[in-house]
């Protein structure tokens, strides 16, 4: 599993790093962004779905690989 935050639709809430610091990462205004190139172990992928239904502007989204 892979993910991505669009930059244009994150609005900085940061919820995707309160529940998953290990994929995402935030700038000083909140923007949220990937790890690394956003390939997400096998032992985060629950995190990975939580902080994807939990984006209140649905900026993450998982690709398929």
């Amino acid at each position: 599993m892979k993910i991505r935050v669009d930059p244009d639709r994150c609005q900085g809430h940061a919820r995707c790093y309160a529940l998953a610091p290990e994929l995402f990462s935030v700038d000083d205004y909140g923007q949220s962004s990937v790890v690394g190139d956003g390939t997400v172990p096998a032992e985060l992928e629950e995190k990975a779905h939580l902080a994807i239904a939990n984006c209140p502007e649905s900026a993450i989204e998982a690709l398929a690989g």
